[in-house]
């Protein structure tokens, strides 16, 4: 049987004299530029908790929407995404599903601890194109750091989908950084299953907010981002590029495969005015 959608599963100043664009010109600013490799870090942590938490309520799915206390529909891969510590309830009156991952922090894969819950409203059946998924999120935390805001998928039609975020929030203890996004979720691979396992996604889309620094920002992907589930890969995105811009006139291009391998690690670099450091997306978040 096909298994169709909700698969899964982050900135310019003018002058008129070359005195004061040298006054102005912030290219070499270490400050600025610190900035801007904040704001690639936080809105990629967002990224990625984004996809997870929708790979979460897509596993989460029922089988029967009609049905009351109806089973996932593949079972194996909520444990496969969320571990054991996830408790699952689906109220058919209200369309409703929860995933409690309880008070106190439970570390499921890759080692990301989380507690609170997920509350996924379903608008209909929800592998018919046009239905829609609300997700909110309840006393949420990865790894002690809240995160808040709503999120909502749309199916597209052909595994293909929408998530559109609003209002969203990292607590962190440097600061919280906050944001909106909109996304779409092009599936490639994995039509024929069931299970997420052999699915890939070609995500494209945009992000504006306010890093933990307080610094705004926009990220606009360039180089479509590729998810992919096979064993070691879902943690995160491993190719495409996506530029940063910051309200301090500082650009950056982030990039998820330095290799060019589309190695399934968390690995991924930074560029700015020609110089590369990389970084580990959500290495500390």
């Amino acid at each position: 049987m096909k298994r169709s959608a909700f698969r899964l599963l982050g900135f310019a100043a003018l002058a008129s004299s070359s005195l004061l664009l040298a006054a102005c010109d912030k290219s070499n600013d270490p400050q600025s530029t610190a900035d801007a490799a904040v704001s690639a870090e936080d809105q990629s942590l967002a990224e990625d908790e984004n996809a997870t938490v929708a790979d979460l309520v897509d596993a989460g799915s029922p089988s029967d929407a009609a049905v009351n206390g109806s089973p996932a529909a593949e079972p194996a891969d909520l444990g496969r995404v969320g571990g054991s510590c996830v408790t699952r309830t689906y109220d058919a009156a209200t369309r409703t599903l929860t995933l409690d991952f309880g008070t106190t922090n439970c570390v499921g894969p890759n080692g990301v601890a989380r507690r609170g819950k997920i509350v996924a409203v379903f608008s209909g059946p929800y592998r018919q194109a046009g239905s829609t998924v609300t997700i909110t999120l309840v006393n949420y935390f990865r790894n002690d750091n809240q995160h808040t805001g709503t999120r909502t998928i749309t199916n597209l039609g052909q595994g293909s989908w929408s998530l559109d975020v609003q209002n969203a929030s990292i607590t962190t203890s440097a600061g919280t950084h906050s944001w909106a996004s909109q996304r779409v979720y092009t599936r490639t691979a994995g039509f024929g299953t069931r299970t997420i396992a052999d699915d890939e996604y070609s995500v494209t889309g945009q992000t504006s907010g306010t890093n933990r620094k307080g610094v705004s920002y926009t990220a606009t992907v360039q180089q479509p981002l590729i998810k992919k589930f096979q064993a070691g890969c879902a943690r995160t995105f491993v190719a495409g590029t996506v530029k940063v811009l910051t309200s301090r006139e500082k650009e950056l291009l982030l990039n998820y495969d330095p290799t060019g391998t589309q190695a399934c690690d968390n690995i991924a670099t930074i560029t700015v005015n020609g110089t590369t450091r990389t970084i580990r997306v959500g290495g500390r978040l």
